[in-house]
């Protein structure tokens, strides 16, 4: 018999041996437990045992936040579409796009495997015929920030993943990791009672 605990309503595991990373994958650093091309792969930046698998993926050439746990729970809550848990990036793209351009992220943009749409967009940075677009996405398709902002006519020259839902971390370098903190992990777990809200979860200690 499965045993749920509930804490203001919100699910926590219960299973013993659970372990929560975050880490911050560096590029070309592949975002799997092995790679047949001998490429580095993300679990060898953290601990060997016990076996965790990340939860979704970055490409190759992107970087940022992954989280890697061995909770098949919630792996579900932070990959599978119908949680719709947001990611947010910042891409560095060639040219600085006008407000009108961004819009048509949020209202949708037509790719080859279907519509894609961005729960938020904007322009937080530019210089010179270079601009930083932070991009928030509830989906997790192939290469699809990209995607998107080459579609509007804004090619992606680098782009970094800073939160997985509310959970970021602006201290981590390219291949560090930590723990996750039980706050943190109720704050993913909250996504299955509708409960969270958008507020960051940084690594402060649980009181």
């Amino acid at each position: 018999m499965t045993v749920k605990v509930l804490i203001d309503g919100i699910p926590l595991p219960t299973q013993p041996g659970l372990i929560y990373y975050l880490t911050y994958k560096p590029v070309g650093v592949v975002s799997t437990a092995n790679d047949p091309h001998g490429r580095p792969i993300v679990t060898s930046l953290v601990p060997d045992e016990p076996r965790v698998f990340p939860l979704g993926r970055l490409d190759a050439d992107t970087e940022g936040l992954l989280i890697l746990s061995n909770d098949g729970d919630l792996t579900q809550l932070v990959t599978h579409p119908r949680y719709s848990l947001p990611k947010t990036y910042v891409a560095k793209v060639g040219g600085v796009p006008a407000r009108k351009a961004l819009a048509r992220l949020t209202a949708g943009v037509e790719l080859e495997d279907g519509l894609a749409r961005a729960v938020a967009a904007r322009k937080i940075g530019a210089h010179g015929d270079e601009a930083l677009v932070e991009i928030v996405l509830t989906e997790g398709r192939n290469r699809e920030v990209r995607r998107m902002l080459a579609h509007i006519g804004y090619p992606v020259t680098s782009l970094v993943r800073t939160m997985i839902g509310p959970v970021r971390d602006q201290r981590l370098k390219p291949g560090e990791w930590r723990h996750l903190t039980l706050a943190e992990v109720r704050s993913l777990y909250s996504v299955s009672a509708g409960a969270w809200d958008d507020a960051p979860v940084t690594d402060t200690e649980d009181t």
